[in-house]
């Protein structure tokens, strides 16, 4: 068991859907122990939980429970957490995932975000550490509410509605996950601007990766694929500054 009990969740402002029901986390993972700690503190939380030890019943249960957010363990019994992700991903949902990794390696970090998870903790770690992620992950996600008062930003022939949760360049729809949304949000806010990715760090994961900024250019790759693909390149590198969303 390597998850440090010794803290209290932090218990912030309560968060729930628009409609007034409890956030849904589905907690995957093969040790009994950390389930039981991780459903207690989410619980506290005023959210509804469920568990799995496999991978199999992981699909299951996110097919049946429809969660808001899953947190996902990369070893698991009989599939693993990658693949697990994966099918999921493959069959349309975007819910967004954070990662419990044993391991404490960029390469294996990569491969979750590669696989389309939207963030990691890494064994062990604190109950207040999860929480606070997995809070951050539910506001950037479709459950967030805008307090803007036009909830559409436009650049060039591309639009972001922050209500909807839609992204159209040129009239075609593009799909995004929560935290690619949150990323081309902040480009589309800040047009013709110069983004480090410190900065990009600090305003979409709200954290420091601890200098791995290699997660910034995986997400840019992943914009890139989806919004420049075929048309004319509206998310540019600056060479040694960092990125900028401009017309072309």
């Amino acid at each position: 068991m390597n998850t440090r009990t010794n803290e209290q969740p932090a218990h912030g402002p309560r968060l729930r859907k628009a409609d007034g029901s409890p956030i849904r986390v589905l907690v995957v993972d093969d040790e009994p122990t950390l389930t039981d700690l991780l459903s207690m503190a989410l619980r506290y939380e005023g959210w509804e939980v469920r568990t799995a030890g496999e991978g199999r019943a992981a699909l299951t249960q996110a097919r049946e429970f429809r969660p808001d957010v899953i947190v996902l363990d990369i070893m698991l019994p009989d599939i693993d957490g990658l693949q697990v992700l994966q099918r999921l991903r493959a069959d349309g949902y975007q819910t967004p995932v954070l990662f419990l990794t044993a391991k404490d390696s960029l390469d294996d970090r990569i491969a979750g975000l590669t696989a389309g998870g939207d963030d990691y903790v890494t064994k062990p770690f604190s109950l207040e550490e999860v929480v606070a992620r997995l809070r951050g992950l539910i506001r950037r996600s479709t459950m967030a509410v805008s307090d803007s008062s036009d909830p559409r930003i436009s650049v060039g022939d591309l639009t972001l509605d922050e209500d909807s949760y839609e992204v159209f360049r040129a009239g075609e729809q593009i799909e995004l996950t929560a935290t690619e949304f949150e990323l081309l949000r902040f480009l589309m806010r800040n047009p013709r601007r110069v983004l480090s990715k410190a900065q990009i760090l600090d305003r979409v994961w709200s954290y420091d990766f601890g200098g791995k900024s290699s997660v910034v250019e995986i997400y840019i790759s992943y914009l890139r694929k989806k919004v420049d693909a075929g048309r004319e390149p509206m998310i540019h590198t600056v060479r040694g500054a960092g990125y900028m969303l401009k017309i072309a």
